[in-house]
């Protein structure tokens, strides 16, 4: 689930998509950035992000913004504060977008590997499926200092799986950073029929810390790459990146593409400074790749164009300069999609039982682990809900129900669940419920409804018999 550990429970099918599409374009902006554990203190992320100073003056907003780092402070201290408030970094990063009506779809954080997906408002009830895996591939697979994050969902009925990567590190390491992606590829494991694997999917985005450097290591010394970006010959030093050859040579990453970058070696810089750190040779260590299954649907061909590619050499308080793409993708509206109404909610009173009403629509699924959310109005992520209740559901009780009502079960109908008494709801505040249908297993969940937002009031005292006149 968004936010909460789910229940185990038995997992269902989707529906299959239909031939009739209706395309879009859908605007996604990637960042990707090692902060070599260092906190997002005294520095804004406006620029970073290709924000305005102010949201007024914003004028090409992306739908999503996906934020991978890399090296996120992990000490146990600050794991046990995440337990109970977002990490600093995704706060930071939430303070900006929320001025823009972004929510948080899903943060997924493996030690110091963390990623978080932000959505307009706009687009919640078009993401579907959400899941989060992880890998780990430090000392063998059981640390998690290396290894992979990644988060995957339907948007409009096109699937994008998104993973942010940190693979091992020095000149040396070569054939471990391959070991590291062919384990990726092939221990993640989603729960969404069809899309199971990370290059099932009709898009995928791979970005991080990849950690590859720059071959000739004898003969090529740090200060000679430093003068061959000081006289702009990126060209020909690109010639030398270990990535692109691997690629080349089909050894990893070669079901994915990248617009070679045209920006300097992002790694390794003097902390606090545009200097490159001469202990090291510098690199491009810091990539975001991508793959469009093309032909994955009949008569119609999906793309992505990515607009931009850029370093923002700016940003000093890593040993890493941050790393941003831009792409539009085509997506279509799922025209098996269907979503739940609330009815309007006239009166919630505190400290009594509230029973609520929605509209189940003809042709939804309902699933066990179904549950509908209490949340502030105009709430910034997904993980926010202030108390819930699990939906009640048919699936356990269909052996005893005869052919009429089986019937009813897949017509509309409108449905009560009660809240007990115990939410404790403050009161000057407005709320809105949000609907979220799951399968309980590993977190497979989407919104799938939204009520209009109402008050909440407490029941005036009845007077006593000594207050009667």
């Amino acid at each position: 689930m968004f936010g909460r550990k789910s229940s185990k429970r038995r997992r269902k099918s989707y529906p299959v998509k239909q031939d009739h599409r209706t395309y879009n374009a859908c605007r996604i902006y990637i960042v990707t950035w090692n902060v070599s554990t260092k906190f997002p203190e005294n520095i804004s992320l406006n620029k970073l992000l290709g924000l305005e100073n102010r949201p007024e003056q914003d004028s090409h907003l992306p739908d999503f913004f996906v934020i991978g780092l890399q090296e996120v402070n992990a000490q146990p201290q600050n794991t046990l504060y995440n337990l109970f408030k977002d990490d600093l970094w995704t706060q930071k990063f939430k303070e900006v977008l929320k001025e823009r009506d972004y929510v948080v779809i899903k943060t997924e954080q493996m030690q110091g590997l963390l990623l978080s997906v932000f959505a307009r408002r706009k687009h919640l009830l078009h993401l579907r499926q959400v899941e989060t895996e992880y890998t780990r591939t430090g000392l063998g697979g059981i640390w998690g200092n290396k290894g992979a994050v990644s988060i995957r969902m339907n948007v409009y009925g096109s699937s994008i799986c998104l993973v942010n990567a940190h693979l091992a590190a020095h000149d040396h390491m070569l054939e471990e950073r391959i070991n590291d992606y062919e384990r990726i590829v092939q221990e993640q494991k989603f729960h969404v029929k069809a899309k199971e694997t990370i290059f099932d999917h009709d898009y995928v985005f791979w970005f991080g810390d990849l950690n590859f450097r720059l071959t000739g290591e004898a003969t090529t010394s740090a200060d000679e790459i430093r003068a061959m970006v000081a006289r702009d010959e990126l060209k020909q030093l690109i010639e030398k990146d270990q990535l692109l050859l691997v690629r080349r040579e089909g050894r990893a990453f070669a079901q994915l593409q990248e617009r070679l970058p045209q920006f300097p070696p992002t790694f390794k810089f003097e902390h606090g400074s545009n200097e490159y750190d001469m202990k090291r040779r510098p690199a491009w260590t810091d990539r975001i790749l991508y793959a469009v299954n093309e032909n994955n649907y009949r008569n119609v061909r999906l793309t992505a164009e990515q607009t931009s590619y850029k370093s923002h050499p700016s940003y000093s308080i890593s040993d890493h300069k941050p790393v941003t793409s831009e792409f539009t993708l085509k997506v279509y509206e799922d025209t098996t999609e269907r979503t739940v109404s609330f009815k309007p909610i006239e009166l919630w009173l505190v400290g009594e039982p509230n029973t609520i009403e929605y509209v189940i629509p003809n042709g939804f699924e309902e699933g066990n682990a179904d549950w509908i959310g209490i949340y502030r109005e105009n709430f910034t992520s997904l993980s926010e809900y202030l108390a819930y209740e699990y939906t009640e559901t048919y699936k356990d009780k269909q052996h005893q129900l005869n052919e009429q009502q089986l019937q009813h079960m897949q017509n509309t109908r409108t449905v009560q669940l009660t809240f007990s008494e115990n939410v404790s709801l403050p009161l000057g505040t407005r709320y809105q419920l949000l609907y979220f249908q799951s399968t309980g297993t590993r977190g497979v969940t989407g919104l799938v409804g939204i009520s209009p937002a109402f008050g909440v009031e407490k029941r005036c005292p009845s007077p006593s018999f000594d207050e009667i006149d």
